[in-house]
């Protein structure tokens, strides 16, 4: 057998092995798990793990009252993009993602230890992963006011 004969050979073993082993992962044990599979895709929409989010359901949520009396709106401004102070970010424009990363940090503990970040901790406890999602997509998807340092003194 020729040197290019065996190359081959072991190139298309490999592609088979490849293939089979993907079929395999593929395979359900049982129908009804296969609801729960398709369940968890459309459930990680997003590096966060959240479901899809909803824009429309999240400008509305952007203006409901939280834990603390206030919402998104009153402390962001408008779309996101007019803080009632400096210190406070823009959202309108952020990526969806970082702000659905935030809003978890925020609900679990893991981001605080300030006024600020203690207030935001209050106001996102009580969030749903789909009110998250859906607080993401609509911010995300609002026009950007964020400033980047490109072309900065």
């Amino acid at each position: 057998m020729s040197r290019a004969m065996t190359k081959t050979s072991m190139t298309l073993l490999a592609v088979a092995c490849a293939l089979a082993l993907s079929a395999c992962g593929k395979q359900e044990e049982h129908p009804a798990e296969g609801a729960g599979h398709e369940a968890e895709a459309a459930h990680a929409s997003s590096s966060a793990g959240l479901p899809h989010g909803d824009a429309a359901a999240g400008k509305a949520l952007a203006s409901t009252k939280g834990a603390t009396g206030q919402a998104c709106v009153d402390c962001h401004g408008a779309e996101g993009n007019a803080p009632i102070d400096a210190s406070y970010p823009k959202l309108g424009g952020q990526y969806a993602d970082y702000i659905a990363h935030a809003l978890q940090a925020y609900r679990s503990g893991t981001r605080g230890g300030s006024p600020t970040t203690d207030l935001m901790a209050s106001q996102a406890k009580e969030l749903s992963d789909q009110q998250i999602a859906d607080l993401a997509a609509y911010f995300g998807g609002t026009n950007s006011q964020l400033r980047d340092m490109h072309g900065a003194n």
